[in-house]
């Protein structure tokens, strides 16, 4: 048996590692949602209608915010991860210098993702307005 966390000292490296499987998993279940999405579009205004209620209410945004920080997180530990696979950045030190840049590059990326979205939305809100 492994050690446990009894053992070891809780590090951010550890909690990044289960946080890229957990947004791995919901970026898949996130993706399925959209999936739903998109075929409700392609089945006409009625059903695209009762979609949009989903995601047009603020906890339909929040579960749509936290699909984009999901699937940006699994992007960029993917990255790392494919950098440790070709040999650069795997000592310890190199993984703890690179965790907090992780976590800023995830994180502000997300926020412009996300901030460009909502900004696109008003100003489509307005020209309908006007």
């Amino acid at each position: 048996m492994s050690p446990h966390l009894q053992v070891y000292r809780f590090r951010l490296s550890m909690f990044l590692s289960i946080a890229n499987r957990a947004a791995g998993v919901a970026a898949a279940g996130g993706s399925a949602l959209g999936l739903c999405w998109i075929s409700a579009a392609a089945k006409g205004p009625k059903s695209f209608k009762k979609v949009q209620k989903v995601t047009g209410n603020p906890l339909g945004q929040m579960l749509m915010a936290g699909w984009a920080l999901a699937l940006v997180y699994h992007f960029v530990a993917g990255l790392r991860h494919l950098a440790w696979d070709s040999g650069y950045r795997f000592s310890k030190k190199e993984i703890n210098e690179d965790g907090p840049v992780a976590v800023g590059v995830t994180v502000g990326t997300t926020l412009a993702l996300v901030s460009g979205i909502v900004g696109v939305a008003i100003c489509r809100s307005r020209k309908k307005a006007s």
